[in-house]
């Protein structure tokens, strides 16, 4: 099992791919063939078949966004400690995007990252589970950076340029994520989360307001309260207070 001194750095190696159909199943099949371990990074310039959640196609324009995909070394954690890594990744997503994009970023429930009410990035992490034991994640991250027009259907999309009017290098800003991302993974190892669900839900998006969200067939109005320990949406004026992952949409 590894340890914070023994542990490879997030970002060694990193791979370049001029394109692939998905980083995540690149590097997925990368640690199934015992070709990657912990830190290897694989990351496209352009993604042909990339993954959102719940099956969704995650599209971006080519040469133009950071499209990465992060193995991560999990034999430390036990599977219900999965929303731990979840907040770990999040968390050092939504520091180095506010970083560059301002304080107005946000992290909402449960993989995306916002910047005021636009859709700046979304975070992906799949699993690789032996027996009872979580050996691996594999973590993809898809950020907004210079695409500076989007499809009519992602027209709450931004990107940093779009932001900030600044355009970027997108390699160099993909191995400054690494960084981040090597940060919070070795403060996971070494006091097991201990104020990263204070931190998730001081910067969750739209704590204390009142959203619309939809489950099943019916749309409801509710205040978001923040999300638990468990990693389940906490809300109040509605029928139901908590909400699983994939259990309501945001309609907002």
């Amino acid at each position: 099992m590894p340890t914070a001194t023994t542990i490879n750095t997030v970002g060694v190696p990193f791979v370049q791919l001029d394109t692939v159909e998905s980083t995540n199943t690149y590097a997925m099949q990368l640690v199934q063939e015992g070709f990657a371990g912990h830190g290897h990074t694989v990351f496209a310039h352009e993604q042909t078949a990339g993954k959102g959640q719940r099956g969704k196609v995650w599209n971006a324009d080519p040469n133009s966004n950071i499209i990465v995909s992060v193995v991560l070394d999990t034999a430390f954690l036990q599977l219900h400690q999965q929303f731990l890594l979840n907040m770990a990744v999040a968390s050092a997503v939504h520091e180095f995007y506010s970083h560059f994009g301002g304080d107005e970023t946000r992290m909402k429930w449960p993989n995306d990252i916002y910047w005021q009410n636009r859709k700046a990035g979304g975070i992906l992490i799949e699993n690789i589970v032996r027996g009872s034991l979580w050996k691996w994640a594999v973590v993809g991250i898809g950020l907004n950076i210079n695409q500076a027009r989007f499809p009519e259907h992602l027209h709450k999309a931004v990107s940093l340029k779009q932001i900030t009017g600044k355009e970027f290098e997108v390699v160099e800003l993909t191995k400054k994520l690494c960084g981040y991302l090597d940060k919070y993974y070795r403060q996971l190892m070494a006091d097991g989360g201990e104020g990263l669900l204070q931190r998730y839900n001081d910067f969750l998006y739209k704590r204390g307001e009142q959203v619309k969200l939809k489950k099943e067939n019916v749309v409801f109005n509710c205040t978001v309260d923040g999300v638990s320990s468990s990693g389940q949406l906490l809300v109040s004026g509605a029928l139901y207070h908590t909400f699983s992952f994939g259990e309501v949409e945001w309609i907002i």
